[in-house]
């Protein structure tokens, strides 16, 4: 059985007869989805992916339903989208050869919506019918098979061309898609989308994919060190006026100015309600400035107490110096915090979490990715390498009726094999 190969993640290779690749391509779609057999098998990447859209039940006649959010549904989510800064360059990089070119841009959230479509307007009329516009989300558990959706399942840029999309109405099409990523975190802020007819289809257009993202990219770092320097500005008086251990931080807790204490790129995300742990610094009091925040450690020796109450759904109770506040936890982190109150001082490295948490010890971006998670709720009450609770943190566990971990539902229904294991110590 032949392949049909591409070079790097594009569709087609330099010299191919798109219009008879394409019909080879929708033979191929028809058989294969139609549970037949056919002479050449799609690239391992469609593969996947219509593997996945044949699980979730959707039909391959395009007859799966389109809807579109209401306007001020998609101006919220683009306010709240870091693309917002960078839409206009974006714009620029294909706004001289989008008529020419028969090809439209679109831009999604995380969430594959989109909210932003330039492009020639020919192509733009032919997209509605599609849904293909402002407002519709295009995840593979939408529309099927999609370089948009297949590039946020995949984690990876996408090219498919004709027949490789899931739904037939979506044979006419090319698109080439590919993640943004907030340049600071790796956190996915959205997709970049070319799309155009399918037989208009040019290799160049990965490059063109490729530059608009590595520009929306750096252009978001550069916004991202403006707004700090803007904030060291704005605050350089009181700065020059402090004396001991200080930091100036935005709203997401990134770091404009550090004196006294220990280089950091990022704490915790300050509110004015919760105290905040700062390592270096312990506890600390955020006190909002102009476009950010001022943190001072509290006295020396202060410490912040904890109590993970497991009687219920499980709930941490935060006390600081001159404030409490409690938030509910999921599953997991509670079970994460239970096993490093356990481990004590030693902490347990990312593998002892995971093969704790999982039963085997390869699930290291979980791990991570939950106590980023965890840190976000509570602040930098955890310390790394190895993980363990901070110095300046006392935590109790409340298991309820009962002393005994043998007798705690939370810990009777837990699914880490590290937590059950603790009701026989």
């Amino acid at each position: 059985m032949g392949d049909v190969r591409a070079t790097g993640y594009g569709a087609i290779e330099p010299g191919t007869d798109l219009s008879r690749h394409a019909r080879d391509l929708v033979r191929m779609h028809d058989a294969l989805i139609g549970g037949g057999r056919s002479p050449i098998r799609p690239r391992a990447v469609v593969q996947r992916s219509w593997a996945r859209v044949l699980q979730s039940g959707l039909a391959p006649d395009g007859t799966n339903a389109r809807a579109l959010l209401a306007v001020d549904e998609i101006e919220r989510r683009r306010r709240r989208s870091a693309l917002a800064d960078v839409i206009v360059d974006l714009d620029q990089v294909i706004s001289a050869v989008a008529d020419a070119s028969h090809l439209l841009m679109v831009v999604t959230d995380e969430d594959g919506v989109i909210l932003w479509r330039s492009g020639s307007a020919r192509v733009r009329a032919r997209a509605d019918s599609l849904g293909f516009r402002e407002g519709a989300t295009w995840t593979e558990d939408v529309v099927g098979t999609n370089a948009i959706g297949t590039a946020i399942a995949e984690g990876s840029p996408v090219q498919l061309f004709s027949g490789e999309h899931f739904e037939q109405t979506q044979h006419p099409w090319y698109c080439t898609a590919a993640p943004v990523h907030d340049p600071r975190t790796g956190e996915l802020l959205g997709v970049v989308d070319v799309s155009g007819p399918a037989l208009t289809l040019h290799p160049t257009v990965t490059a063109l994919v490729e530059t608009a993202v590595r520009l929306a990219q750096a252009q978001l770092w550069r916004h991202h060190e403006s707004r700090l320097e803007r904030l060291r500005l704005t605050a350089a008086p009181m700065l020059a006026s402090s004396t001991g251990p200080i930091l100036l931080v935005d709203d997401n807790g990134w770091v404009a100015h550090a004196s006294g204490v220990a280089a950091t790129k990022r704490v915790a995300a300050p509110r004015d309600d919760r105290t905040l742990t700062v390592p270096g610094l312990g506890p600390c009091s955020p006190e909002r400035v102009a476009g950010g925040w001022v943190i001072r450690p509290h006295d020396q020796g202060a410490r912040i107490e904890m109590r993970l109450d497991l009687s219920g759904s499980p709930v941490v109770v935060v006390s600081g110096a001159d404030n409490s506040w409690r938030a509910p936890l999921s599953g997991r982190h509670a079970e994460i915090l239970l096993l490093l109150h356990r481990a004590g001082p030693r902490g347990l490295s990312v593998a002892d979490l995971s093969s704790g948490l999982y039963g085997d010890p390869d699930h290291a971006v979980a791990i991570r990715a939950e106590i980023s998670r965890l840190r976000r709720i509570l602040g930098s009450v955890i310390d790394g390498r190895p993980y363990r609770l901070a110095e300046s943190v006392h935590l109790d566990v409340d298991l309820g009726d009962t002393d005994l971990l043998a007798e705690c539902a939370f810990v009777r229904r837990s699914t880490s094999p590290a937590v059950r294991a603790l009701a026989c110590d």
